[in-house]
């Protein structure tokens, strides 16, 4: 098994952070996206889109997407659940992944992809949409700090992989200056509290 990391990019951050939680340790090898690494032929034959991070597992299988990574990683070593306990918690704990995803995670990401001078390269920015992301992006972070008045995690009582893209997303954030608002005070203590755990520094 081998797991192709890329650093300091947020979607191999996702699965460190899971594996830690999990007190997994597994080979990996660092993917530089500056050099453009992910570009080479040798990893587009493992993943086409030229995305990382990438499991390859020990009979060949590839694993794409950080979240089918962590569902297999799961699937090893359910303990602690990160994916929920029984029908309706797995139920909410994919609801509230699933928003907190293509409601903040992705916007955060397209501020940077669109306005990063580091981007240029790599994409056909636009910047009026990365402003647009952004502002999007602070909107949905107030609709998150009132949705974490009302429980601890961004899924309920408990730490989950809701809370983990959540954190990877807003962190994110702080390479384009799309910062939590100060009057974000409930997400603000979220963000204090899973930024605490050890897991948070993989």
């Amino acid at each position: 098994m081998r797991l192709y990391d890329g650093g300091r990019a947020p979607n191999p951050r996702r699965v460190r952070i899971f594996l830690a939680e999990k007190g997994m340790q597994v080979p990996v090898e660092h993917i530089d996206l500056a050099s453009l690494q992910h570009k080479s032929a040798e990893f587009t034959a493992l993943n086409p889109l030229q995305r990382v991070p990438v499991l390859v597992l020990d009979d060949g299988t590839v694993i794409t997407e950080s979240i089918a990574i962590c569902r297999y990683f799961e699937g090893l070593r359910p303990e602690p659940l990160l994916f929920g306990r029984g029908a309706t918690e797995e139920a909410l704990v994919e609801m509230w992944n699933r928003r907190v995803e293509l409601n903040l995670y992705q916007a955060v990401s397209a501020v940077f992809r669109h306005l990063h001078p580091a981007m240029k390269d790599m994409e056909s920015q636009v910047p009026e949409w990365g402003e647009a992301c952004r502002k999007h992006a602070l909107a949905r972070m107030s609709w998150l700090d009132g949705e974490l008045a009302r429980r601890p995690y961004v899924a309920g009582d408990r730490f989950t992989i809701a809370d983990i893209t959540a954190l990877v997303g807003i962190d994110w954030g702080r390479v384009t200056k799309t910062r939590i608002p100060p009057e974000c005070t409930n997400l603000l203590r979220w963000h204090e509290l899973v930024s605490g755990r050890p897991s948070a520094r993989a």
